[in-house]
């Protein structure tokens, strides 16, 4: 097993990680605004689509979403948590018998057939977690997709900001006395981190060049026994749509959901959210500008491609 299955594992089944991952839409601004972009993209994209594959669905967003939609959807996730408060949220809401858990790696989709799904979707840069396999592992989801596919990975362009902004996540808290550990952490250390930060050129250019985000620091502390963030491929625009391409995927479109949010101060940022009327119309708008392919690389997180399978 590679490491950043392993770490992967670890980091996504601490016991905390259902409930918090549930909470994010209450919590960060920039989730508001990706999953805003992602629910509207797979809502218009629904015509024909009765079974779906989720992989990487963490609390079941998206899942639960389809399946109040009469689909019937497998929630594939490496977390056990994540699915224990999924299955808590799809009762709820009504659909827990549309909707199969199952706990899996993205790594072995072995036990799905070619085609076996409409719809296969994977949110939230799973993929980009399990370097160095992510190209097989877009091109099984891809042999399990039968008539769309819609994927979301860690964009390159989007994440090398973060390197000369320390404080990028502090932009997008919606209330700094959340009770979450991570908002908590941002708004104590803001000033630590401002104070202590120098930009490193090299650093940047090693990410511009290979993607990678991590590796033997992460390793080392995964074998002291701790939980780090997961190894992380970053990709770019032409070469995900290439990957696509690649493996027989039509019609392939790319977006960058958060591209227009992060160029906003978190002051107005707050005051759009909590009025309602300029909240949607923002939304709307960030949906109309992000799907711009002149600014899918720099989307918050996430670079989204979404194509059609035709064979």
């Amino acid at each position: 097993m590679d490491y950043s299955q392993k770490i992967s594992e670890r980091q996504w089944n601490l016991p905390e990680k259902g409930e918090l991952e549930s909470r994010r839409e209450d919590t960060y601004i920039d989730d508001i605004i990706q999953k805003a972009h992602i629910q509207r993209k797979l809502l218009e994209n629904l015509d024909g689509i009765r079974t779906v594959f989720d992989g990487g669905a963490g609390s079941g967003r998206f899942s639960i979403l389809l399946a109040k939609q009469g689909c019937h959807v497998t929630h594939f996730d490496i977390s056990q948590p994540m699915i224990d408060k999924a299955r808590e949220l799809a009762a709820r809401e009504g659909v827990l018998d549309r909707i199969t858990f199952v706990k899996g790696a993205l790594e072995d989709l072995s036990a799905y057939r070619d085609r076996e799904f409409d719809l296969v979707m994977s949110f939230d840069a799973p993929v980009s977690y399990t370097y160095p396999n992510q190209n097989r592992v877009i091109g099984e989801l891809v042999r399990i997709a039968g008539k769309r596919i819609m994927i979301s990975v860690s964009g390159r362009l989007g994440s090398l900001p973060y390197l000369a902004n320390p404080i990028q996540k502090n932009q997008f808290i919606l209330d700094e006395n959340a009770d979450d550990p991570f908002v908590r952490w941002c708004v104590a250390n803001r000033d630590q981190m401002i104070n202590g930060f120098s930009f490193n050129k090299r650093n940047a250019e090693k990410l511009m060049a290979d993607g990678l985000m991590g590796g033997e620091e992460e390793i080392r502390q995964y074998e002291q026994g701790g939980t780090p963030w997961c190894i992380t491929y970053a990709f770019m625009p032409d070469e995900l749509k290439s990957i696509l391409t690649g493996f027989g995927v039509k019609n392939v479109s790319l977006s960058g959901p958060g591209a227009y949010g992060r160029t906003i101060p978190r002051e107005i940022l707050i005051r759009i959210m909590k009025d309602p009327d300029q909240r949607k119309d923002f939304l709307d708008f960030c949906y109309r500008y992000d799907s711009n392919p002149y600014v899918c690389g720099m989307g918050k997180d996430n670079l989204l491609a979404a194509g059609e399978i035709t064979d």
